[in-house]
């Protein structure tokens, strides 16, 4: 007797194949690597939940919350969530336009989708998302992120930041004179430091070591620079409790464009740190299980007053090469990090934020990868104005309409790209064979009177009016018009209404159609779209010469 299974025992989290057999090694590996991670992690969340506009302990706590649920609930061995640089121009936009709350039930509602998508086993899709778009946005969010942290990295004297990338950059011409130099200072000394460990000792989390040397420096010669503790008051030392938002109608409808730019980002981000985690130990992640394991995550972060979160790649790597097991690792780097905010979150007061700017313009020319950036200006015309279209948009326009014009063009392009494969010529082309056995000088006399069209590749709605405009080209009337679309593998709706016109205008002048070498997929559509009985079986042949026996009968 066989046991049957769970619809929903493809979507089981990780974390569970690797139950069975878990033993006090593995702990220690998990353990040794999610202190490095948390470690790593640290001035990640305080930097990118300021760059997003809100309080830095709102990073912390999507680090210990979202970063918790992600390595519980996900499909990937070694993914490690939380806050990340891509998110921070959509959150920043979010906030100054709702403010938090807003930001709040945005996310909510991105959780949900993602969890939607994830139930509805949409994850494999997502990767379609064509490249050019995901390096023109991720550039364009590095850009955004390196120039809203020139503020603190110059320590300009300034009240608010503009959203607007051109308003943000006449902000600080303006605020030019009021230029500190110990900022500056302590800023250049972390990108110094970190670069330098980067080369010298890549093991050694150099984020960290930039940030704890720049705090002590400040403190140690008393340097007038703006720090944590000056600007926020300091950080809390527990985690709030979980509260849902006040939210309407009207308010969702407001942020719901928001909450898929959300939505997509953490989907595209989280299943692309998976795949990379991947290709470094071989393993194979589930994506629709990443995806409710990410809903799951942005929703509980922002219930315990985080900010939405995603898979981060740079983290999730260090967890693979530190040797993680399993996804413990993830779960214990959170706890690590809620050690963080029990115990020592009064010292963070002390971190200054030109060190913070420091650590975030490393992580925004990380992001923006300018070197594959310009070698995908190489690439063909139609994919370089889909890189630069996003590119452009992200950071002059909006992110979310960067994403939906770049993936609608591309479309577009994919499209016409489809439709000039699609080839359709007069004769029979130069095909082989006919039928089986019979070669190409056996080809038999096409009489007078019968015109044959081979049709080849997909008979689409991209390549429908192409195929009518050849057919409608043709000089005379023909007694018989002979469709050979033995290579088009399959039909959609308006491929089929393509050919109801060619069939019309054949019928007005007196011209029988026939169709030869219809397949099994094609010949399908066409019997449920009630054009085989509108042409009549009789007109349906197996192959061309077939057809062409039909026409010299019709013509006798």
């Amino acid at each position: 007797m066989t046991t049957r299974r769970s619809p929903f025992h493809d979507l089981r989290p990780r974390l569970f194949d690797f139950i069975p057999g878990y033993s006090l090694s593995h702990l220690r590996q998990d353990a040794i690597s999610g202190l490095t991670v948390a470690i790593v992690a640290l001035p990640l969340a305080l930097a990118f939940a300021i760059a997003s506009g809100v309080a830095p302990e709102r990073g912390l706590f999507t680090a210990i919350v979202a970063g918790f649920f992600i390595s519980f609930l996900g499909g990937s061995r070694h993914q490690i969530g939380g806050p990340t640089g891509a998110f921070v121009a959509v959150l920043f936009l979010v906030v100054e336009k709702h403010g938090y709350d807003g930001l709040v039930l945005a996310t909510l509602l991105a959780g949900l989708m993602l969890i939607g998508l994830g139930l509805a086993r949409l994850g494999a899709f997502i990767k379609f998302i064509p490249y050019p778009v995901i390096a023109g946005f991720t550039t364009g969010i590095g850009v955004i992120i390196f120039s809203t942290q020139i503020r603190d990295f110059l320590g300009l004297n300034m009240d608010k930041v503009p959203g607007d990338f051109i308003a943000r950059m006449q902000a600080y011409i303006a605020a030019g004179p009021t230029m500190n130099t110990s900022a500056v200072a302590i800023g250049l000394m972390t990108v110094a430091i970190i670069l330098t460990i980067r080369k010298k000792l890549p093991r050694m989390p150099a984020a960290i070591v930039g940030v704890v040397v720049a705090s002590a420096a400040v403190a140690l010669l008393n340097l007038p620079v703006e720090t944590i503790g000056s600007r926020f008051g300091g950080l809390p030392s527990a985690i709030p409790t979980p509260q849902l938002p006040v939210f309407s109608l009207e308010k969702i409808q407001t942020v719901f464009p928001d909450a898929i730019t959300i939505a997509l980002l953490a989907a595209i981000e989280s299943l692309l740190s998976a795949m990379i985690a991947d290709g470094m130990t071989g393993e194979r992640h589930k994506s629709n299980t990443e995806l409710i394991g990410q809903g799951v995550a942005n929703i509980t972060s922002v219930l315990f007053g985080g900010i939405a979160a995603t898979g981060a790649i740079a983290r999730t790597a260090v967890n693979v090469r530190s040797g993680a097991y399993s996804p413990v690792s993830g779960m214990l780097h959170a706890l690590f990090l809620l050690l963080f905010v029990l115990c020592l979150s009064p010292l963070a007061s002390a971190i200054p934020l030109a060190a913070l700017a420091g650590v975030l313009f490393i992580a925004a020319y990380d992001m923006a990868d300018f070197h594959l950036f310009r070698r995908l200006m190489r690439a063909p015309g139609s994919d370089v104005l889909v890189l630069v279209t996003t590119f452009t948009l992200t950071v002059l326009v909006d992110i979310t309409v960067a994403v939906q014009v770049g993936v609608a063009l591309a479309a577009l392009l994919f499209i016409k790209r489809m439709s000039d494969v699609v080839g359709i010529e007069l004769g029979m082309g130069d095909e082989d064979t006919l039928h089986e056995g019979q070669t190409k000088a056996a080809t038999p006399h096409v009489p007078a009177g019968v015109e044959i069209y081979k049709v080849g590749g997909p008979f689409f709605f991209g390549a429908a009016d192409k195929m009518a405009e050849a057919v409608g080209r043709t000089g005379g009337k023909p007694k018989v018009l002979i469709l050979r679309i033995k290579s088009a593998p399959f039909i959609d709706a308006t491929g089929i209404h393509a050919l109801e016109e060619i069939l019309h205008r054949c019928q007005k002048q007196g011209t029988v159609l026939k169709l030869a070498g219809v397949q099994p997929a094609v010949h399908k559509a066409l019997d449920k779209m009630g054009f085989t009985t509108e042409l009549g079986g009789e007109n349906l042949h197996s192959s061309t010469a077939d057809a062409l026996k039909a026409a010299k009968k019709l013509l006798a």
